[in-house]
């Protein structure tokens, strides 16, 4: 069983910490959170199933960590720029319009959208780990996506709009 604990960590944390970074806002929560997913299934039978069940199953781990924490005091993933020398930073101004365009979209839209696309989880992996059908996880990505659209594109049209600041300089 150690083995396939080892495997399945060597083959999917880095997946989980991408997905536990945008899901809770802050990176040494999601390397708590990452390890303790790891704890969990060192302590459990490993199910019998077919690598995409099991990335599932892990991510179902890391999902209910995630929720787990943000009920016991946060209800949304902090508005901070992320830094992690994993993930190659975008400018200050839009993680944090990112995070906060994450942070509006409904919990269950959030985690499937982050699965999908920072983790790069299938849809039927991604429904195992939700508890949903690939119907409805194709939906709710689709809603997030739109979502996310409307709210930043309207920030960086606004920014797009603003006039650059000068110099002290003369012309």
């Amino acid at each position: 069983m150690r083995a396939d604990a080892e495997a399945l960590y060597n083959a999917n944390h880095r997946g989980l910490f991408r997905y536990l970074c945008r899901a809770v806002g802050h990176v040494e929560t999601a390397r708590d959170l990452t390890q303790d997913v790891f704890v969990r299934v060192s302590r459990s039978v490993i199910p019998a199933a077919p690598e995409g069940a099991l990335r599932g199953w892990l991510f179902q781990i890391a999902r209910n960590l995630a929720l787990d924490h943000h009920r016991s005091g946060q209800r949304r993933p902090a508005i901070e720029p992320l830094t992690d020398t994993a993930v190659r930073p975008a400018p200050q101004e839009t993680s944090v319009e990112v995070n906060a365009a994450l942070a509006a979209l409904a919990d269950v839209d959030r985690d499937v959208f982050l699965m999908r696309e920072v983790a790069g989880l299938g849809y039927d992996e991604i429904a195992s780990a939700c508890g949903l059908t690939a119907d409805a996880v194709r939906s709710r990505i689709h809603r997030a996506r739109l979502q996310l659209r409307e709210r930043l594109s309207g920030q960086i049209a606004e920014r797009r709009m603003t006039p650059m600041r000068r110099s002290g300089r003369n012309g």
